[in-house]
């Protein structure tokens, strides 16, 4: 049981940790927008795309690491 434990949280660690890559991989990859700055100015269609494109990407890693 604590070695089932050990593999689904070191599973959950590497989608946090390809989670965070992926952002800045789009973030680098989309130079035109600074979509912290736009958020932090209040924009709410630049948080909802960014948010939608995490949870896509969250999505996406999940289903691989699960299969």
């Amino acid at each position: 049981m604590l070695i089932s434990f050990a593999i689904a949280a070191g599973f959950g660690g590497l989608g946090i940790v390809l989670s965070v890559i992926g952002y800045f991989l789009f973030d680098l990859v989309e130079w035109r927008i600074d979509f912290a700055d736009e958020i932090k100015k209040g924009n709410v269609a630049a948080a909802l795309v960014m948010g939608l494109f995490i949870l896509g990407i969250c999505f996406i890693i999940g289903r691989a690491i699960g299969s």
